[in-house]
């Protein structure tokens, strides 16, 4: 049973000295000068935030669950233009391929993807990687922001090679409310990690960038995906957009890491700081979770006003609520939604994907000759 309790000791916890804290930045950075009389770095010495111990020594790793990720995201290393988009081409080309509803949900999942790949990258590059003080952590964020580049040159390679309006599919993210209603909640709640004079070291600016941390992995990548994968690899179910389908299972696997790095970096900062864990900041980020669902399910109204076979936004809402209540168990948090099963258990599977062919030896050419062919 959860303990909904206060901590017993916060003050075991006391905000650092000024000094200390700017001695804690330069060593965040791993810029700074060198130590020319520091030890070597112990397991012990190190931790996720405000660590001083030197981050440029990998070894001895302490978090050997980051160092496996980033080796699993090696291993599932992949290329959109690997996958075959003839098939796709020929059927968005053909007048009765596709209906309306269908074609609504690709472009508008399109363009909600187009701009948020790179609102992440943005916020790895920029943000998580200054404030995580561990290195094989920081390890793993350079394999996951490469990921975030493939992806987002995977919705570029879709568009081109579909032959769909660029300034459109790219600009939704400002122009369609249900999409530009996510962005803007995700901006508002990673303000913190955007903020070049944000720095941790106090108890109210390591509650603030573990909240902002929630908000990233946890909701934008962990649930606002879901229901734009569950889009197309229904259509893929059906045969239709079979090469689109294919590259978003290969994102559906990243990004299964990039959420599970994010759930462990979240739990192993509550264990190393229990005292920012407490009932009023668990409730919040129930009730964050909460408001992501609902904003989920709006933008599955929008995307699919009128559904398709096998989906509609009924059935993504449960799956969001579905979603939203194994999240909060991930973090040790109480359910937000009535218990209820996953409406989509083929998506499991879509996980799973191996990549049994190897793709350098039949590398495809439709990529640069698609443009080429004729429909007529």
């Amino acid at each position: 049973m959860l303990d909904w309790s206060e901590p017993a000791a916060p003050s075991l916890r006391m905000p650092l000295p000024l000094v200390a804290q700017a001695t804690v930045a330069a060593d965040q950075t791993g810029l700074g000068t060198i130590d020319r009389s520091g030890g070597r770095v112990s397991v012990d010495d190190k931790r996720m935030i405000n660590c001083r111990a030197d981050v440029n020594q990998l070894l001895p790793l302490k978090y050997k669950w980051a160092w496996e990720k980033y080796l699993a995201g090696c291993n599932n290393h992949w290329m959109p233009t690997e996958v075959s988009m003839q098939a796709d081409i020929a059927l968005w080309k053909s007048r009765d391929g596709l209906t309306e509803d269908e074609r609504r949900a690709i472009k508008r999942n399109l363009g909600f993807f187009a701009a948020s790949e790179s609102l992440v990258a943005n916020n790895i590059v920029l943000a998580i990687y200054r404030h995580l003080t561990n290195p094989e952590c920081r390890q793993y964020l350079l394999r996951q922001s490469f990921e975030e580049a493939v992806h987002t040159h995977t919705f570029q390679y879709i568009v081109e090679s579909l032959g769909l309006d660029e300034g459109e599919l790219f600009n939704m993210y400002r122009e369609v409310p249900s999409i530009t209603d996510k962005a803007a909640w995700a901006l508002k709640h990673t303000q913190h990690l955007d903020d070049p004079d944000f720095k941790t070291g106090t108890p109210q600016a390591d509650q603030a960038f573990l909240r902002d941390l929630v908000a990233f992995y946890v909701i934008f990548e962990g649930m606002w995906f879901y229901t734009g994968f569950a889009q197309i690899l229904s259509l893929g179910r059906r045969n239709k957009m079979v090469g689109i389908a294919e590259q978003y299972q290969y994102i559906l696997r990243d990004e299964s890491i990039h959420l599970n790095f994010g759930i462990d970096v979240i739990n192993q900062i509550k264990i190393e700081n229990p005292d920012l864990w407490t009932k009023a900041f668990q409730d919040e980020v129930r009730a964050m979770v909460r408001d992501a669902a609902e904003l989920e399910a709006a933008y599955g109204r929008d995307t699919m006003p009128r559904g398709f076979l096998g989906l509609n936004a009924a059935l993504c809402e449960t799956y969001m609520h579905f979603i939203a209540n194994r999240r909060c168990a991930q973090l040790g948090l109480q359910r937000v939604f009535d218990e209820t099963e996953n409406p989509f258990p083929w998506m499991s599977e879509a996980m799973d994907l191996k990549k049994e062919k190897n793709f350098f030896e039949t590398r495809v050419i439709e990529y640069q000759n698609g443009g080429a062919l004729s429909w007529e």
